[in-house]
Formats: structure tokens, C-alpha cells, sequence
């Protein structure tokens, strides 16, 4: 971590997969100099004296969450921030990538790699006092295999898809769940159809109580009280979620039974504070950190590294931002019905030729949206540019695969006139091989600044090439990701960031052909070969198989293009200095929370 001055950057790093009012004291009468070491003398003192139990802390973010606070039905990185306090998987990970005990305090693999069993802690309580057993793992895992899981919005199948029987009992052929059994109620057994190369990564989804749900169909927990209100939300973590304004502030307060102690803190506060607007109020002490999804705005760097009350932290982003191409949309009936089904995908023949899509990706200067320094760009040098959409910190990741498509609008306009897209009646932009008007409608959500400023530049790129852009206005983010989701019919161009799991560089979840994420409906059976092929025993436990799958899948996302990767911007977070014992890991500040504390 890094203090004022000081960047911390992470190296890379191994292994994949997933998301707050305050006091400040104000500066003593005399020389600048002498007030600042007295402030730090107390700072250290009260540090010294050891955490202190009580007080509130405030967290801001730019948008509200959709309103989802289950972790089998969340969607989005806003309610994640809600879940990351309250719920808790049987793993975690450390600085390392390494997977460690969570709810479970240790584990052993059988000696074909079919089963993992865990042995779970005793006496772990649910925020509502009934305890937490293996029969809850069973049920948040068979929720997911359910039936009506996808149809009802759930898209979390690739924890569940290597469960021995999933497509059975998924299909309905069968009632029995048989991949997750509970042995006894502290050791429950994952059993897999094949051997497989990464079973920590797929047994370490956050829990939910069966207490709460089991009476619940599977098909209406996304609208069920349990599911979206305050006070009725219940998880196992150090926090639990009590109250909120929708859109305005949401509550979190300690829960005095969590099993690793109870926290420092009464409170935890998220709320909703507009970008610009963030670090001032974390300078004036009135919000106490900015973390993700976005964190500080690069413009907004130097100034905050200024502040004499507040630590930052700088370190590669798990994650990207991507221009997406809709090449296929879902029928009516299929979203309708909650299907995704590729045989019914109606191609979208405006962007269907990849290289159309190729034309478009070298049109956009990418390296301008990131700047290489002070004062330039969007991003002022914190962020590089990647060609795939595997996260840099990663051994899968080859910066040598696939297609750099650097800023060439000639390279672009020359293509397309190849391709017989060229100005026909002389209004300076393009028309279709076959004469018709060609514009591109293209979506953007609100709420990242980065992102909203990228639009019109990515826009006014493509109209100094011919291509005719409609830039539509911005939606709210829920609405937003319904549309992506729902494939709404006119959509061809649409900007949104992934935040990736750590467990694991595998991008099934996002990228393959019937992932609900797949927002482009990217129909490519190789792909689907490649991904399924690099985490596929025997030979998918041997490193450098994968590395070489994955290098070919790369290539192959680089020439057909679901999306253009813009950049990987750094992540970039701050807390004010009353807020101790934060510890960071590459993905996330949020480790340990119980163990916070402020030195009012």
C-alpha cells in the first residue's frame, strides 16, 4: 500500500475466478510545519494505544446499487459492495492469489481430483442467530443447478456446470442434487463430473441460509423480501445490511456475534455521492474512503496525493473497460421466457463482418483515451493498454497474442471501402454495400466518468472515418444492464467495465456462447473448444497446456471481436487516516473489516 507520496504497485501475480461520517481534526494555530507534526503525533499515539471499539465509518459510491442482495442474483459490482460486508464462501484468498479458510477451516482433495471435502468452522452464526452448517452450502448450490435458476435471471452456472449431475438436475431429468452432499453438519463433499484442475475456484461462492430460502421457489427469490430489503437481508459476515434510502445511503451494522470476533466498528455507511464531488468530501473528512468499482478519477491523482489527512493505494485494475459489438440478439420469446438459446440468436447484419468490426477497433485511438502522463488523456498515464480480456495480473495473460490495434484511421477507412461501405451521396458518411444508411447505435451508462467521457471521443473517432454514430443518452446503470440483458433489438455498440474474479484467469463466465455476461452474443464454437479445452483434465492440469490455450483463444477474441478491449485502468482508492487496519489485497480493500477500527 502506498502513503501520500508512495505508489504501491503490484507485480504480477499467479491464479482467477468476483465488489463510508466523519470527523477530521482541523489544523493547530501557527506554522504549517509545526501543525502537521503534531497531528501525526497524535495519529501515532492514538494508533498506538490499540483498535478501539465503536464509531462510524462512510463510503461513497458514484451509482446506487440495482437493488439485488442476494449473492446467487446479484449482477452488479454496486451490490457487491453491499454483499462483500455480509456474505461469506467457504475460501478466501490472500496476497498471493492463494486460496485460505474462510468458512472452512481446511479441506483434502480424493486422488483423482472428483471431490474436495470441506471441514467446516463450528459455531458460525447467521446475522438472524441460527447457525450456519453444511446444509446450507448444499442449498445455495443446488439453488444455483435449479431448473428455473437461469429463467429467473441467475448467472452464476459456471460455479455449478462441473457439479456431477448438474445437467440432470438442471434439466429437470432428476430431483436428486448428488454434486454437493452434506456429510455431517461440518463436512460437506464437492464432487465433480471429471477431474478437475481447480476446485477451490468453483467450491468458493458466498453461502446463503437455507432457513431463509428453503421455502422459497428457486423462481421467486429474486423477488422476495429476503432478496432486496434492509433488515432481511441475512449472511454471515462481520456486517449486516439494516437499512437504506434507496439511491441515498445504505446501512451496515456490526454483527456482535460474528465468529472471528466482533468487529470494531458500530457502522458501516455506504453512500451515494456523485464522481466529481467525492474527493473534497474525503478531504473535509465527511467520507472516509473511495474504493470500488471506479475509486478516484485519474485527473483527480496528484490532487489527492496532496492531502495530508488521507492514504492511497495504486495497483493494477482486475479488470478492463470494452467497446462491445452486439453480434447476435436474443428473440423476444427467448427474453421473455429467460432463454439463451443460440439457435435462435437473430444476427445483427450491420456489424456481422469481422472485419467491419476490425475497421472500427483500428479507428479508435485507444492510447489517447489512457494519456502517458500528467494532464493527458482520460485515464493521465494510470491505466495501459491490453489487447485481451484476461486480467494483466495473470499467467494466461500474453501481451504478444492477438491483433494491437493501435490508432490508424487510414488502415480503417481503407478497409471499409473494401468492404463497399463508402459515402454514396456525399453527406460524409458511409453508406452499406448495398446503399442503404448505415448508423450505429450505440449505449453507454451513467455514473463512471471515465466511461461517459469515452463515449463522445470513441463517437467522434468512428464519424472521422465515415461511420455515422448514434450516441444515444445515457441510461442509469440498472436500466442500462437491463437492455444489455435483455438485447434490446437496436443496440450495436455498447461501453461497460468487467471487475474479474482473482481465483482463476478462466474468462468462461463472460465469454462463452450461452454465458448470460455474454452481453454480445458471441456465437463462436472454436472459442467455446479453446475454453472448455483449458480446463479440461488430464491434460488442463499441466500449466503450460492452458498457457497455450488460452495464447490461441486470445488470438481468436483479437480477429473475431466480441469486443474491443479500451483499457485496463489502475485501480486507484483512498481512506482517510482515522480509518486503521486496513490491510490490501490485489483485488480489494475490503479484508477483514472486523479488525477496523477508527482513532477518533
Amino acid at each position: 500500500m502506498l502513503k501520500r507520496n508512495h505508489l504501491l504497485l503490484m507485480i504480477i501475480l499467479f491464479m482467477f475466478g468476483l465488489v463510508l461520517a466523519a470527523c477530521s481534526a482541523d489544523e493547530p494555530d501557527g506554522e504549517k510545519g509545526d501543525g502537521k507534526a503534531t497531528e501525526t503525533t497524535e495519529e501515532e499515539k492514538a494508533a498506538s494505544d490499540g483498535p478501539k471499539d465503536g464509531g462510524t465509518i462512510t463510503g461513497a459510491m458514484h451509482t446506487a446499487p440495482a437493488g439485488m442482495f442476494n449473492p446467487i442474483f446479484y449482477e452488479e459490482a454496486y451490490e457487491a459492495n453491499i454483499l462483500d460486508f455480509t456474505h461469506e464462501g467457504l475460501t478466501s484468498q490472500n496476497e498471493s492469489l492463494e486460496f485460505i479458510p474462510k468458512l472452512a477451516k481446511s479441506w483434502e482433495t480424493n486422488e483423482d481430483q472428483t471431490e474436495i471435502t470441506f471441514q467446516l468452522e463450528e459455531g458460525v452464526k447467521w446475522h438472524d442467530g441460527e447457525e450456519f452448517t453444511a446444509d446450507d452450502v448444499v442449498f445455495t448450490y443446488k439453488a444455483i443447478s435449479d431448473p428455473d435458476y437461469v429463467s429467473a435471471g441467475g448467472v452464476r452456472t459456471n460455479y455449478v456446470e462441473p457439479l456431477l449431475g448438474y445437467e440432470e438436475y438442471a434439466s429437470g431429468e432428476t430431483d436428486e442434487f448428488v454434486g454437493v452432499v452434506a456429510d455431517s453438519d461440518y463436512q460437506v463433499t464437492f464432487k465433480f463430473e471429471e477431474p478437475n484442475i481447480m476446485p477451490l475456484y468453483y467450491t468458493s461462492f458466498p453461502i446463503i441460509p437455507e432457513h431463509v430460502f428453503k421455502d422459497i421457489p428457486v423462481a421467486e427469490i429474486p423477488e422476495a423480501a429476503e432478496s432486496l430489503d434492509a433488515g432481511k437481508v441475512i449472511g454471515t459476515g462481520p456486517f449486516k445490511f439494516t437499512e437504506m434510502i434507496e439511491r441515498e445511503q445504505y446501512i451496515l451494522e456490526r454483527h456482535e456475534d460474528y465468529w472471528q470476533g466482533k468487529p470494531h466498528l458500530d457502522k458501516l455507511v455506504w453512500k451515494i455521492v456523485q464522481q466529481s464531488v467525492m474527493t473534497g468530501l474525503l478531504e473535509k473528512g465527511e467520507i472516509d474512503f473511495i474504493a470500488l468499482p471506479g475509486g478516484i478519477d485519474p485527473a483527480d491523482f496528484d490532487m489527492v496525493n496532496e492531502y495530508e489527512n488521507v492514504t492511497m493505494i495504486e495497483q493494477p485494475d482486475f479488470g478492463y473497460q470494452i467497446l462491445g459489438f452486439k453480434h447476435n440478439h436474443r428473440t423476444a420469446e427467448d427474453v421473455e421466457n429467460g432463454v439463451i438459446n443460440p439457435d435462435n440468436w437473430v444476427p445483427n447484419e450491420k456489424i456481422a463482418d469481422p472485419k467491419v468490426r476490425q475497421a472500427i477497433a483500428w479507428a479508435i485511438d485507444r492510447q489517447g483515451l489512457i494519456g502517458e502522463g500528467h494532464g493527458q488523456g482520460l485515464l493521465h498515464g494510470h491505466g495501459e493498454l491490453i489487447n485481451s480480456p484476461i486480467a494483466v495480473q495473470f499467467w494466461a495473460y500474453d501481451e504478444n497474442a492477438g491483433m494491437n490495434y493501435s490508432y490508424d484511421p487510414e488502415k480503417a477507412m481503407e478497409m471499409l471501402d473494401e468492404l463497399g461501405y463508402v459515402d454514396v451521396d456525399g453527406d460524409g458518411y458511409r453508406e452499406d454495400p448495398d446503399g442503404n444508411e448505415w448508423v450505429l447505435n450505440m449505449e453507454y451508462p451513467t455514473g463512471n466518468q471515465l466511461r461517459e467521457k469515452s463515449a463522445p471521443i470513441i463517437a467522434d473517432n468512428l464519424d472521422k472515418v465515415g461511420i455515422k454514430v448514434d450516441l444515444r443518452q445515457p441510461k442509469e446503470m440498472s436500466v442500462y444492464v437491463e437492455g444489455l440483458t435483455n438485447d434490446n433489438s437496436d443496440w450495436d455498440l455498447y461501453l461497460i467495465g468487467w471487475n474479474l474474479g482473482s481465483g482463476d484467469p478462466d474468462p468462461l463466465g463472460l465469454w462463452g456462447i450461452k454465458d448470460a455476461y455474454n452481453f454480445s452474443r458471441w456465437n463462436n464454437p472454436e472459442s467455446d473448444e479453446l475454453l472448455y479445452d483449458a480446463v479440461k483434465a488430464p491434460n488442463a492440469f499441466e500449466q503450460d497446456y492452458r498457457v497455450e490455450k488460452y495464447r490461441e483463444w486470445q488470438d481468436l477474441y483479437s480477429e473475431d471481436l466480441p469486443a474491443l478491449i479500451l483499457y485496463a485502468q489502475n485501480s486507484i482508492w483512498a481512506y482517510n487516516d482515522r480509518l486503521q487496519g486496513v490491510e490490501v489485497l490485489p483485488y480489494t480493500m475490503y479484508k477483514d473489516a472486523h479488525t477496523w477500527w477508527v482513532n477518533d
